[in-house]
């Protein structure tokens, strides 16, 4: 009998391992995560900080300009969550079908966690005297930063000195257009994202000015060292959201719906905000902000919807075939 019963016994585990195992198999334990070029540090670390809670899991990145990758996705890259800088990349997606319509109101501050600005970084000593959005125009500056027509990167430095130069100019369009012609003269390579820009002048030192997020000034000045680089922060500058969504339609395919909506999540939480804020971006969360208040200098920062009416405004304006950008770009 007791031999009977061992037999059922091993019997039966290997038929309830079969049951199992399907379900198991179809467990979500991977995302791939679609970003802007110069947030690989970044999302190393939140990636290594969500995974110790989320054991098993493994999440990919993917990193280019936003433009560039809302259109890859939109061409078949299976990304399950994004997390731009600019939020006309994600209404792309969702007018293409990929991300839900009403996708700001996901996640708390508009689904943006942190936030940044264009800055500026100098050689040591900054020998040019570089100090605001004006000396940009000046012959003798050379500036670096990536195509405007693939990078949102690139995008927010055009809108920051648009903005300056409208106050400076008050407002006079030829004077803002003449101004903006005279910077995009004197950028030596338009690289298409954020990070070959930054490496165009740090390691090839070319160019007097490397123009980027806030975020990255600090971070590229922390790992080269005064004797190289120093962070210059403008008199003003345009605030740049960090933009984050699942792609509905990728997540529904992968059923990584649960999993990527809690990895968006673990960005608001202090831990995430706090990994955030050491990688030098500005966060959202009040107690974590406090904490880094001392390393953030003061700043006016203007917005998108007070200057340019609104992203949608820009986006006609500026940034559509035959806009702005496109009239003042030209075949650069």
């Amino acid at each position: 009998m007791n031999r009977l019963l061992i037999l059922g016994t091993a019997l039966v585990a290997p038929l309830a391992a079969l049951f199992v195992s399907p379900a198991l198999a179809q467990s979500p334990t991977k995302l791939l995560n679609a970003s802007y070029d110069v947030s690989r540090e970044l999302f190393v670390a939140e990636n290594e900080a969500f995974i110790k809670s989320h054991p098993g899991v493994t999440i990919d990145q993917s990193h280019a300009g936003t433009s560039k990758q809302a259109r890859s996705i939109a061409e078949g890259l299976e990304a399950d969550v994004v997390t731009f800088n600019q939020s006309t990349d994600i209404d792309f997606l969702a007018k293409q079908g990929f991300v839900a319509k009403d996708w700001t109101k996901a996640f708390p501050n508009n689904a943006s966690p942190f936030y940044s600005f264009p800055s500026f970084l100098v050689r040591a000593g900054n020998p040019k005297n570089i100090k605001d959005w004006g000396d940009l125009a000046r012959a003798d500056v050379h500036a670096v930063f990536p195509n405007p027509k693939t990078s949102g990167n690139a995008r927010y430095t055009y809108l920051a000195a648009y903005a300056w130069a409208k106050e400076a100019y008050k407002g006079d369009a030829e004077k803002i257009e003449a101004y903006i012609t005279k910077i995009f003269d004197n950028v030596p390579v338009f690289d298409t994202g954020g990070r070959a820009s930054t490496t165009t002048f740090v390691e090839r030192e070319t160019g007097d000015v490397l123009i980027t997020f806030e975020a990255e000034t600090r971070g590229i000045a922390k790992q080269y060292g005064a004797s190289k680089v120093e962070s210059v922060i403008p008199s003003v500058s345009l605030l740049a959201e960090f933009p984050v969504a699942v792609v509905d339609k990728v997540a529904k395919k992968h059923g990584t719906e649960a999993l990527a909506k809690s990895y968006l999540d673990f960005l608001y939480t202090e831990e995430g905000q706090r990994i955030a804020a050491q990688f030098g971006h500005r966060v959202q969360n009040e107690k974590v902000a406090g904490e880094f208040k001392d390393q953030f200098p003061a700043i006016r920062l203007v917005k998108v919807d007070d200057v340019f009416g609104g992203w949608d405004k820009i986006q006609k304006d500026h940034f559509a075939s035959g806009g702005t950008l496109d009239k003042l770009y030209g075949s650069r």
